[in-house]
């Protein structure tokens, strides 16, 4: 994105993280944002918000790792801010799955593909999860599947799971709903 921070890119008049925090403000009183720069913008849009540990921004799992230390409640959903498309009904089928077996993550698994970026981690997995970290594994599907992860199969190509993470894509899906 040049350069841009992408949760803060418009799309269809507002930033792509706002699409997201409409849809989850509802599900939480407790929504963590995972930024590490642009804090002041991102404010308006969580409870609260958490950085890296880490100077050289080693990739998504050091946001989950930061969400975990800081969640109030017994999961964590974890959600990229670049796929606004993500609707209530798929975040309702992975929370009732969650329901039905508590003591393990959850994740979209789209056409055979894991998408550890859409998932729901109970939090007393925490110390697991840094403890992979602490041996070097930076991979979030390394370090879920190894824990038990369930799947919610999704059809390849769902649109709910489009990653806006280019100018192309954004402009592609400006117009869908």
């Amino acid at each position: 994105m040049g350069g841009r921070d992408k949760g803060l890119i418009e799309w269809q008049g507002l930033p792509l993280i706002a699409h997201l925090q409409r849809l989850v403000r509802p599900l939480t009183d407790d929504l963590i944002v995972s930024c590490n720069r642009n804090q002041e913008r991102y404010a308006a849009y969580a409870d609260r918000l958490v950085s890296d540990d880490s100077l050289d921004f080693p990739g998504p799992l050091a946001g989950i790792r930061a969400g975990l230390a800081v969640a109030r409640h017994p999961w964590l959903l974890v959600l990229p801010c670049d796929a606004p498309r993500i609707d209530h009904a798929l975040l309702e089928t992975l929370l009732q799955a969650a329901g039905r077996a508590p003591a393990r993550p959850w994740m979209l698994r789209c056409g055979g593909q894991w998408e550890p970026l859409f998932s729901l981690i109970p939090t007393h997995l925490a110390e697991e999860i840094e403890h992979a970290w602490r041996q070097g594994d930076r991979s979030p599907r390394h370090v879920l599947l190894p824990l038990g992860a369930q799947a919610i199969e999704l059809a390849a190509g769902d649109p709910r799971l489009a990653n806006l993470n280019t100018p192309e894509l954004l402009a592609k899906h400006r117009e869908l709903k």
